[in-house]
């Protein structure tokens, strides 16, 4: 069997099941992906990675509601330009599996008509309901509404041409139109959970130097990008009443200071430094670390090394981090949002809060941080959790091999 894998920062959501594929007999993997944001040392062992050269942006002459589909339309026609010279070769893939999103996949159905084509879709944009106005600190615009609106398109159009359209999370279904939920189903793509688990033994070194290791009093916050769509305004307003509750714990912040979801502040900078300015007070560097992203294995031992670990999230895309975070079987206190419901329930394995109260949001992690002991039981829920819900052997992929089946 032939596999085709496409997503601009390949692996993506991909990394596990492509590289299960590839460690099958007489099944060849192929990925594409922008060269811009996947690279070679990322890509599964076994798995040939071709690359299209990044997408410039639209031209001004663009209308500005047009150019996400303007981009995807690019990106489609470098994806089918990098795929010819192959093609010639003889590829022709038995089964495609496309992250849509960003348009890759458009012209795929047509290029090679014997394919089987898996789609992953993430989430379709609603004016209401979901993030969209959700933080009434950035009320939504008609601008706004109107922008997301003809962003779905991509997902739309995908949607017709592909043979089983997947959604992660039965909350992300729920956002898909009601002519296309009979089409959808849900499948998460899963983690490792066995590689993912506590560790006694786990230390790490920061880049300022301090070392930390698992019994020390840690709270860790991941995002891709430090931004209000993952809740770092509230985060950030929570640590000086946590910090002076617990004068002995250490913070650690991991992730890039960009926008990965939402605007970026509208005077420039990063969201980080827009909120450091609005605390009206610096936090102790020596107990706070910002470390930008870091490598995969780094970040599995911050996680690891977490007496209490926080995620917050509007309502929109489950986080892998979050799972793996539970995986890992930290003490979680999370966004009361959806579709964190789906995974997390308070006080059996994790304490919510309400999204926005961060005076909550500091009292709960305290508390945890006081009585580890007590609350001990919350981090091994919820590593059942994902072992029951999110392992990747004995769950996502059995039903993934089945729906690769060409």
């Amino acid at each position: 069997m032939d596999a085709l894998f496409l997503h601009p920062n390949f692996p993506g959501q991909f990394k596990h099941i492509a590289a299960a594929l590839a460690r099958e007999p007489e099944t060849r993997v192929w990925a594409l992906g922008d060269q811009t944001q996947s690279s070679a040392d990322r890509t599964p062992p076994g798995v040939r990675l071709l690359q299209y050269p990044g997408i410039p942006p639209s031209p001004e002459a663009t209308h500005p509601l047009a150019r996400n589909f303007e981009q995807a339309v690019r990106r489609a026609e470098q994806a089918i330009q990098a795929l010819t010279q192959y093609k010639r070769q003889g590829l022709e893939p038995d089964v495609i599996v496309a992250h849509p999103g960003w348009g890759d996949a458009f012209f795929v159905r047509d290029y090679f008509p014997g394919a089987k084509v898996v789609g992953l879709f993430e989430y379709y944009y609603r004016a209401h309901g979901a993030d969209v106005g959700f933080d009434t600190e950035f009320p939504a615009q008609f601008s706004d509404i109107f922008r997301l609106h003809a962003a779905n398109a991509t997902q739309l159009l995908a949607l017709e041409s592909c043979d089983v359209a997947l959604c992660s999370t039965a909350w992300q279904k729920s956002r898909f139109p009601d002519a296309y939920q009979s089409r959808l189903q849900v499948q998460h793509e899963g983690i490792d959970t066995a590689a993912l688990a506590p560790d006694a033994t786990a230390r790490i070194t920061l880049p300022d130097g301090t070392t930390l290791q698992q019994g020390d009093e840690v709270v860790t916050y991941v995002s891709r990008s430090l931004e209000p769509y993952r809740g770092f305004h509230v985060f950030l307003r929570a640590l000086p009443a946590l910090l002076a509750a617990r004068p002995h714990c250490q913070v650690v912040v991991v992730g890039s200071e960009g926008a990965s979801y939402g605007p970026h502040p509208p005077q420039g900078g990063s969201w980080k430094d827009h909120y450091l300015g609005e605390l009206g007070q610096p936090l102790d560097a020596s107990r706070v670390h910002f470390t930008g992203a870091l490598p995969y294995e780094q970040y599995v031992r911050v996680l690891q090394i977490s007496r209490v670990h926080l995620y917050l999230t509007y309502p929109f895309i489950l986080s892998w981090s979050l799972i793996e975070a539970m995986s890992v079987g930290c003490t979680i206190v999370a966004s009361d949002t959806a579709p964190v419901h789906e995974v997390l329930q308070d006080g059996v394995n994790a304490r919510l809060f309400p999204f926005k109260d961060h005076r909550t949001l500091a009292a709960l992690a305290a508390q945890a941080l006081a009585q580890p002991a007590a609350h001990a039981f919350l981090g091994r829920a919820a590593r059942a959790t994902a072992r029951q819900r999110f392992d990747f052997d004995t769950l996502a992929w059995p039903a993934y091999r089945a729906l690769l089946q060409p």
